[in-house]
């Protein structure tokens, strides 16, 4: 009898980790998603948000809304904003206006998603002069209680001794200060490796932008396509399951469902859907 419950209770373990979700996150999405939703109507694109079962935002106040008046909204619903986006010209020139409106969203993250550069021709200086500008303003937030984040956009795989600028700006950006946001499609259509970056600098990716490449799309290093090239999750190119189980190794809590597509208000469910189906 002993030996019959041994192997009940074995099998019952077996069966409980072979049935559990490999996406174990709570569901989150970049509000940009609905960027021409929110001119129509904020609370009612809020409302839309929601009932996908999603709980997290990463976003800013929209346009003629204070970053106070847009939490009560996402709050009284049931939403939380943990991350939230600033540009590169307000990191370097007036990181407090930063720290103020994160803190009044509740965000502990700010990303920004774009160094300035000739389109196609990212360089060095252009590297050099991001490593300086993260670090110094990485500091500031740091010293304000938020974690800065640098989002990939693809024009940063311009090759550079043995590997990339990518490369450079992580190895020469201070952890203390600095740390990045994986968008897994513009990583992959720049000619990087999602599962492969995040192996080689772990914990430096403390977020997630979660999107699918529709098949056959021509990758360059513009950081540029078009917006109709994002598909469904699990339908495109980019082995969203291997990223997604390499995130969980390296401990990254949040994730942001990103759809740039005129379908989002499809999409997302179906993106969603994949998700939970993940084993």
């Amino acid at each position: 009898m002993i030996k019959t419950l041994f192997t009940f209770l074995l099998f019952t373990c077996v069966t409980a980790a072979f049935s559990q979700g490999l996406y174990k996150a709570p569901f989150g999405i970049q509000t940009y998603s609905f960027r021409n939703s929110f001119p129509k109507g904020v609370a009612q694109t809020l409302d839309t948000i929601k009932s996908f079962g999603i709980t997290e935002l990463e976003a800013g106040a929209p346009e003629g809304m204070t970053p106070e008046a847009f939490k009560k909204m996402c709050s009284d619903r049931g939403l939380s904003i943990p991350s939230t986006g600033c540009g590169y010209d307000q990191l370097t020139k007036d990181p407090q206006s930063i720290v103020k409106a994160a803190k009044a969203l509740g965000s502990t993250y700010v990303m920004t998603a774009w160094i300035p550069h000739e389109r196609g021709k990212f360089n060095l200086e252009n590297a050099k002069k991001a490593v300086a500008d993260f670090n110094a303003g990485g500091k500031i937030l740091k010293e304000n209680g938020l974690t800065f984040c640098y989002h990939t956009h693809g024009f940063e795989f311009q090759p550079y001794e043995d590997g990339t600028l990518l490369d450079y700006i992580i190895k020469n950006t201070n952890p203390e200060y600095v740390s990045f946001e994986m968008d897994i499609l513009w990583t992959y259509f720049g000619g990087g490796d999602p599962v492969g970056l995040l192996k080689k600098y772990g914990n430096r990716f403390k977020l997630l932008h979660v999107k699918d490449l529709k098949k056959g799309t021509p990758k360059d290093l513009t950081g540029g396509t078009s917006q109709d090239n994002d598909v469904v999750l699990g339908t495109g190119e980019i082995d969203v399951a291997g990223i997604i189980r390499e995130a969980n190794k390296i401990g990254i809590k949040h994730f942001f469902i990103e759809d740039e597509s005129r379908s989002v208000t499809k999409q997302v469910p179906q993106s969603i859907a994949y998700l939970k189906s993940l084993k």
